[in-house]
């Protein structure tokens, strides 16, 4: 294990990887942040980006993230003030809409489609592993 210090609040903590970018203390506080931003959007579905920032004390930032993670969700029709990276369109969860994340989807199963004269993996039969003889 690593030790690290808290980008919050500069105690040192093992760092176990990705899953914990911060200290146990400010995760665990994060994730309070976090379920009292899900409970406020539940109960106020109509509330926007802005508006649930205000009422639970949480960064913008932070909301955008969770967004981005797709951890939370907006209700349809309201303004997140999230867009698409790939066509700008206004998104209310995730980095693209969904016209967008069909168009991925669908160009990376035509590039992963076995080609003709392939086996079930997708590879030629030139490309196959071949063992020599002694």
């Amino acid at each position: 294990m690593e030790v690290r210090t808290c980008k919050n609040c500069g105690k040192l903590y093992n760092y176990i990887g990705k899953i914990t970018p911060v200290c146990p203390i400010c995760m665990k506080e994060l994730e309070e942040k976090f379920e009292a931003c899900r409970k406020y959007i539940k109960e106020n579905p109509g509330a926007n980006i802005q508006k649930v920032s205000e009422e639970t004390g949480v960064t913008m930032k932070m909301l955008k993230q969770w967004v981005r993670e797709e951890r939370l969700t907006f209700a349809e029709g309201t303004l997140v003030g999230i867009e698409c990276e790939a066509c700008g369109a206004n998104i209310l969860t995730g980095r693209f809409c969904p016209k967008c994340k069909q168009n991925l989807t669908n160009r990376l199963t035509s590039v992963l489609k076995p080609e003709h004269g392939g086996d079930a993996s997708g590879r030629s039969a030139s490309a196959r592993m071949r063992f020599l003889d002694e």
